[in-house]
């Protein structure tokens, strides 16, 4: 019987493993439009066409343009703060080295992976309530990354801010901006340039020796 399981159990992984894929296609496509146009502008058939698909087909993983809107939400704003939470170099050191792998590492997801879908969390108010809330919630939750490390610095004298919110505001937007001043950059050019953005923000806050 357990090898029977066994066998049994196989193409039942292989389906949703095939299904996750699928799902994660659907969702990165549908983040780059919803960035790219605002929420309003995006339809299904949008998405179905970017995907080169059916838009019935889209109907088998998501009941509406609601449910894949808040889908996407949720999946691109957890897993960008997540890899954030979790990467080494911000979890240990000073405040300074812990902000600048923040500031870098975000970049690096923004203009590498995720350049059209970052404007997905710019304009909340594009969006209906329920996902205007949402997006509130993952922001905060991003940004509470960026506060603690910065408050810190400034408990500890290693910074020195004017005000602690207007400098997290000054590096978001800046941020934001990364995948249009590093588009066309690729290899070396590219890293280069995130350095060079990571080290600009930081003067927001490193005091002078």
């Amino acid at each position: 019987m357990g090898t029977h399981q066994a066998v049994g159990d196989e193409p039942v992984s292989r389906i949703e493993r095939k299904r996750g894929r699928r799902i994660q296609e659907i969702l990165t496509a549908a983040a780059e439009l919803f960035g790219e146009r605002g929420y309003a502008a995006v339809s299904l058939e949008d998405v179905a066409e970017r995907l080169d698909v059916t838009k019935g087909s889209l109907y088998y993983y998501f009941a509406s343009k609601d449910a894949l809107g808040t889908a996407a939400i949720e999946t691109l704003g957890n897993e960008w703060t997540s890899r954030l939470e979790n990467l080494p170099a911000a979890r240990a050191g000073s405040p300074a080295d812990r902000l600048r792998a923040l500031l870098r590492e975000h970049t690096t997801i923004a203009v590498r992976e995720y350049p059209a879908a970052l404007g997905l969390f710019l304009v909340p108010r594009e969006w209906p309530q329920d996902q205007k809330e949402r997006i509130k919630e993952l922001r905060g939750r991003h940004d509470g990354l960026f506060r603690r490390v910065v408050e810190e610095g400034v408990a500890t004298g290693e910074f020195r801010v004017t005000d602690v919110g207007t400098v997290l505001q000054c590096m978001h937007a800046s941020m934001s901006q990364a995948p249009v001043w590093c588009e066309g950059l690729g290899g070396t050019a590219l890293d280069e340039a995130i350095d060079r953005l990571a080290d600009t923000l930081m003067m927001l806050v490193v005091r002078e020796p």
